[in-house]
Parts: C-alpha cells; sequence; structure tokens
C-alpha cells in the first residue's frame, strides 16, 4: 500500500474551499437517513392495508398490528445500520480523496491573492499593533455613537418639553402684552420728568397746602391762635415743672387732658380749666 502524500491541515480547508467538507457530508448522510424515514412511513400504511385484507380474508385470530410494528422496527434499524456503516465509509474517504489538498500544490485564495507573505517578523508585529491600535479606536467609536444616541434622545425629549412649554406660554404674545411691554419705558420717562423739576420750597409748599407762612418778624405767639396756644402750652409746662409735687400732678393731669384733645377747642377750655384750678395765669409778653 502506498504511503498517504501529506496534505493541507484540515483546518484550512474551510477557508480554501469557503465552505466546511465536513457540514456538507453531514447534509448528505441527514437526506440518506431521511429517505429511509420516509420508506419505513409509505411501507407502514402499505403494511397495515395488506394486513387488514388478509385478515378479513383469512378470518383468524391474529394480531396483525403488533406484528407489522415490530416488523417495521426490525426493518428500520436494518437499514439504518447498513446507512451508518456505507456512509461511515464514505465520509473518511471523501475526506482522503474528494476533499485532501496535496501539501505541494501551489494554491492561493481569492482573498489572499497579490498578497506578500515574506514580511520580517518586526514588521508582522508591527501590522499587528496596527490592527489592535484600529480596533481600540472602533470600539471607541461605538462608544461615542451610543452616548450621541442617548444624547439625541435626551436632546429630543428637552426639545418636546420645551415646545409644551412654549405652547403654554403663547399667550404672552398677544397684542396686549405688547401694549404691557411699554409701560416700563412711560414710567422711565415719568421719573426723568419728575426727577427734573426743582426741589420743593416753603413758598411751593405753602401755595400746595394753601396755609399762611410764617412772618419771619413775628414771635411764635403772635402769628396765629394756634402759635399762641401752643406756646401758653409750653410755658404752663414749664412752670408746673418748677413747683413741686403740686405742679407735678398739675403737669400730669395737664399732659393727660392734652393728650386726648383733638380739636382747637377743646384745648382751649382745657387751658382755661387749668388755669383756674392751680391759680396760674401766663399773661402774653408784651412788645418790647
Amino acid at each position: 500500500m502506498n504511503a498517504q502524500q501529506p496534505t493541507v491541515p484540515s483546518v484550512l480547508l474551510p477557508e480554501i474551499l469557503e465552505f466546511s467538507p465536513q457540514l456538507i457530508l453531514d447534509d448528505i448522510i441527514n437526506y440518506a437517513n431521511e429517505a429511509i424515514t420516509n420508506t419505513v412511513d409509505a411501507l407502514e400504511g402499505f403494511l397495515f392495508r395488506w394486513a387488514s385484507v388478509r385478515e378479513e380474508r383469512v378470518k383468524e385470530d391474529w394480531d396483525s398490528t403488533q406484528e407489522v410494528e415490530q416488523g417495521l422496527v426490525a426493518f428500520q434499524t436494518l437499514l439504518e445500520s447498513h446507512t451508518d456503516i456505507a456512509f461511515d465509509f464514505f465520509e473518511a474517504w471523501s475526506l482522503r480523496n474528494i476533499f485532501a489538498i496535496p501539501a505541494d500544490l501551489p494554491v492561493v485564495v481569492p482573498h489572499q491573492e497579490n498578497l506578500d507573505l515574506d514580511y520580517p517578523p518586526e514588521r508582522e508585529t508591527e501590522l499587528m499593533t496596527e490592527i489592535d491600535e484600529l480596533r481600540r479606536k472602533i470600539d471607541a467609536q461605538r462608544r461615542l455613537k451610543r452616548v450621541l444616541t442617548r444624547a439625541v434622545r435626551k436632546s429630543s425629549a428637552d426639545r418636546r418639553r420645551s415646545e409644551r412649554r412654549l405652547e403654554q406660554l403663547s399667550f404672552l404674545q398677544s397684542p396686549q402684552v405688547y401694549e404691557l411691554a411699554g409701560l416700563p419705558e412711560q414710567y422711565r420717562s415719568t421719573f426723568s420728568a419728575v426727577s427734573s423739576l426743582p426741589p420743593l420750597t416753603p413758598e411751593a409748599v405753602a401755595a400746595f397746602s394753601q396755609s399762611p407762612l410764617a412772618d419771619p418778624g413775628k414771635r411764635p405767639w403772635e402769628v396765629n391762635k394756634m402759635g399762641y396756644l401752643d406756646w401758653a402750652s409750653k410755658q404752663l409746662l414749664a412752670k408746673a415743672t418748677h413747683d413741686g409735687s403740686a405742679g407735678s400732678l398739675a403737669v400730669g393731669s395737664l399732659v393727660e387732658s392734652t393728650t386726648a384733645v383733638a380739636k382747637t377747642p377743646d384745648l382751649m377750655r382745657l387751658m382755661e380749666t387749668s388755669s383756674t384750678s392751680q391759680y396760674v395765669s401766663v399773661p402774653p409778653p408784651c412788645d418790647p
């Protein structure tokens, strides 16, 4: 027997043939087993019909179902056994002859055509490093894509939320709102106009309040009735303070009464009553 020539390793066969030889052999064996199953199924129907006709013709006590099933199982087992043996030889012969490529046969696969495989190990190391770097970049790009996808989804959600808010605030675009927008400018112009006015003088205040101004050449009690009453009250308070405890009581009653006074006639009556009860008289000062 001739020694078998060295062949290409079986690991490289799928790369060269672009399909796996073992898979195609398995498919052939499966088709054969499927044919056996179909044959047994067809034979089963035929045997059951034959057994029924024989029972009617012979009219014997014969259990045809059990015997037919046992015969079919034995027949199927026999066929599968011979098929397995035959296809085991077929598989081994195919792998040694059909799908065997001699090692010395110059075979160039399509995806390796025009490639220079004589690079030194240093160059191969550089290429592998470059490939690893490219893989890292691809992985980084994939991660960036996922991050950008999430960002786009978040931005879309924010945009929809902003659109809903804009729709809720759409009433601000009504003409009335535009009219209100001009009010601050009017307020500023009014404030500027008021700020530019000259400061108020006593003459202007008197003109606005329509009250006579005090004459700088007159004393307080000579101005008017209220001025005299104010001066007299101060004189009474000052004198009562120097009169001791009795005067203090009088001053206290006078102060309490004065705080309850709300009108000018009440103040005048109070002054007359206090002067009579304490025998205090305050003559108006004489002109110098």
